[in-house]
């Protein structure tokens, strides 16, 4: 399997960051609202001891000193209203940005986790409607990686570096704001560095975008590598594959930690670097307020629009501004160290939007399943309980009316071609007439189409040309839940869940009662294995039931089908994993599970096959040969050799 592609060639930062604030507001507004607001007095808590600065220097120290020169021992006196007015102001503003930030932390740890729940259902449920094709073209473990790394990223920009991102910015508007008031000399000064900044963050932190996005893919494919090597862990060391195991997670690595160091080297060269610009622009703040100050140059500033006499730059604003100056540059700072985390954040929200818009599974049907009781007469009544019969609920949308039809599970191919891509057909031409009851066996070599017949039937994929009918109708027009539902299938790959035995049978009907459950281990001959299990049918499973035998697995997967009590059953390969002896015991409650339904056989061991109603030979996707188990023996042709021994099917 391939590795994930870009999830987009042309991956835009700024529409996948708009895309991903849509969603946390979508979430949260309300709480997105108040830590804005909160976000918004704190700003103003940080800038507000620069702010006052002036006044203490200004209108306290200073005007205490001028007080003292003129009237003894009265400067204090003179000052104290006003040193009392400032600390209250000041102690006031503190106060309700503490308790601003102190909410908005705790709203945002609420939003962070419902936003993240939010987003691994919408994936999870997007996922589930995802066609087999794309699990088929992605590696699990990289699909995995989005779970994991990719939301990882998401949670921590969403719970620290975009709000902390806000909060600069917003600290920088304001600044800049009474930067201005204060002086716009100086302000110009502030804004040469600025513009030097930005040139710096934009040639840098391009590289590192880059970078953090190869990063972000290097890390997915490294996972999908190292999930294969876990669930092929036999193999690797039945054929003595360890040393080439280990050479190729080489490479993978290798690639991991190349576009990792390349990322981290751009974004630890961009922090010493705005950090020294931010000093630079201390040190020319410093430089031109003293040429202003001793050259008493007319001081142009907000706070002089409308005044007719010029402002001097008083040393109260000269200081503030220093202290300003060093705040603004330590606002960018931060905003450079955030910056690494954004970039991750965005990479891995691009994978995730991926995933999200996926084309889901296409369902035209409108034909569906419903339980029915039976008149005499032959017509057919829509009811709500389970009568043991079912119907195909067919409305037609020329004339508005509904017809019913009994569920039978006639199945038939029309002339069938497929190809899992367009321009490389998988079968030809096939036609299959499978009449209620029958057993219809397919035999063939491995990549003949056995089990790509199956799957059309199950429309996990969809043909290129031809028909298939169900009781007559085009299973196109029937809706798949519907059309899956009335078909049990048993795999030769089996997938068992974690959870109990009972739990795993269960899934073939989710309301079945331990009776049940039991009755259908009985059929499939899982039951006194089962009641043997340390905790019976109460025994957990994990790992895929890696503490059972593979035929006991299969057995407990043929339990499954059982209890879902199908009319259309398809077996691929279902006893190819148990022994002669249990296949035995197993045939028997088979026969049982079969009687009355139509059923589709896959199988390599043709002793499984002889009493279908009719077997079909496969070669290269092309029916070669049908007829019973007597029929084929007569013509002498290819299922004679295979069932003689002449060659055999792979």
């Amino acid at each position: 399997m391939k590795s994930m592609k870009n999830p987009n060639p042309n991956f835009s930062a700024k529409k996948t960051l708009s895309r991903l604030l849509k969603y946390v507001f979508r979430t949260y507004p309300i709480h997105v609202v108040i830590i804005i607001i909160c976000i918004i007095l704190s700003a103003i808590g940080s800038i507000a001891a620069a702010v006052f600065m002036s006044q203490f220097i200004d209108n306290v120290i200073y005007a205490g000193i001028q007080a003292n020169g003129s009237v003894a021992g009265s400067g204090y006196e003179v000052v104290r209203p006003t040193l009392i007015k400032l600390i209250l102001e000041l102690g006031g503003i503190y106060i309700v940005a503490i308790l601003a930030s102190t909410l908005y932390q705790q709203l945002l740890c609420s939003l962070t986790q419902g936003f993240l729940h939010k987003i691994r259902t919408d994936m999870f449920s997007n996922m589930e409607k995802l066609p087999i094709s794309y699990f088929d073209r992605n590696q699990h473990g990289d699909i995995m990686s989005t779970y994991t790394n990719d939301v990882d990223a998401i949670r921590q920009v969403v719970s620290s570096a975009l709000p902390q991102f806000i909060q600069v910015m917003l600290t920088v508007i304001l600044l800049f704001a009474v930067m201005l008031y204060y002086s716009i000399w100086l302000s110009l000064v502030v804004i040469l560095a600025v513009l030097l900044i930005f040139f710096t963050t934009s040639k840098i932190g391009g590289g590192s975008a880059k970078f953090f996005i190869k990063q972000q893919k290097s890390v997915a494919k490294t996972e999908g590598f190292i999930e294969e090597m876990m669930n092929g862990q036999k193999v690797v060391k039945v054929f003595c594959h360890e040393e080439k195991s280990k050479a190729e997670f080489e490479i993978l690595n290798e690639e991991l930690n190349h576009n990792s160091f390349a990322a981290n080297a751009y974004a630890n060269m961009l922090v010493p670097i705005i950090h020294n610009i931010a000093n630079l622009l201390y040190v020319l703040v410093a430089i031109v307020g003293v040429l202003i100050v001793i050259n008493n140059v007319p001081n142009l500033s907000l706070r002089g629009f409308g005044n007719t006499e010029s402002q001097a730059l008083t040393i109260g604003i000269a200081v503030t501004f220093l202290g300003m100056a060093r705040q603004f540059g330590n606002q960018f700072n931060q905003i450079s160290q955030q910056l690494n985390a954004v970039v991750m954040a965005m990479a891995g929200a691009s994978r995730i939007f991926d995933l999200m818009d996926q084309k889901t599974e296409v369902d035209d049907g409108y034909v569906t399943l419903v339980n029915c009781t039976i008149e005499e007469d032959g017509t057919i009544k829509e009811c709500d309980k389970h009568t043991g019969h079912w119907a195909w609920k067919h409305p037609h949308k020329a004339d508005g009316t509904i017809t019913y039809t009994e569920l039978k599970g006639d199945i038939r191919l029309f002339d069938v071609d497929f190809g899992y891509v367009p321009e490389k057909l998988v079968l030809h031409d096939v036609n299959i007439y499978a009449k209620p009851g029958q057993k219809i066996a397919f035999v063939g070599a491995t990549g003949a189409g056995k089990t790509t017949i199956t799957n059309l039937i199950n429309r996990f994929y969809d043909i290129a040309d031809g028909k298939i009918r169900y009781d007559g109708i085009n299973i196109n027009k029937i809706k798949k839940a519907d059309l899956r539902k009335s078909i049990g299938i048993v795999l030769q790959d089996t997938n068992l869940f974690t959870g109990t035995v009972a739990d795993n049978i269960r899934y073939g009907k989710l309301d079945a009662t331990m009776e049940e459950i039991e009755a259908a281990s009985k059929i499939a001959n899982a039951y006194d294995f089962i009641t043997r299990l340390p905790d019976g049918f109460n025994t957990m499973l994990t790992s895929n039931g890696s503490q059972l035998s593979q035929g006991q697995r299969q057995l407990i997967s043929i339990a499954r089908a059982a209890l879902a009590d199908a009319p259309v059953m398809i077996l691929d390969e279902a006893t190819s994993s148990i022994d002669t002896r249990t296949e035995l015991l197993v045939s028997r409650g088979m026969d049982s599970l079969m009687n009355g339904r139509t059923v589709f056989v896959i199988a390599h061991r043709l002793s499984t096959v002889q009493n279908s109603n009719a077997i079909m030979v496969l070669d290269h996707g092309h029916i070669i040969e049908r007829g019973t188990h007597e029929d084929l023996i007569k013509q002498k042709g290819v299922y004679y050799q295979l069932y003689t021994g002449a060659f055999e099917l792979e």
